[in-house]
């Protein structure tokens, strides 16, 4: 049986730590950021952990990264 490919998309745009987590930007902070609070735009910098129902779903696309 051939090898499934990874979604290019999900290669993107996530990551998985070392635990077999998922982490990936949050969203909202492309435009519009004039109007954001500044506890917003602190809040969205960075990273996060995706819930583990999120995670299930994006480790479908990622099927070598785990």
């Amino acid at each position: 049986m051939p090898k499934m490919k990874t979604k290019a998309a999900a290669k993107k745009r996530f990551s998985m730590t070392a635990s077999g987590k998922v982490k990936a930007g949050p969203a909202g902070k492309r435009h519009g950021m004039i109007k954001r609070s500044t506890k917003f735009i602190r809040d969205v910098t960075g990273t996060m952990i995706l819930s583990d129902a999120d995670a299930k779903i994006v480790k479908k696309y990622m099927p070598y990264n785990r």
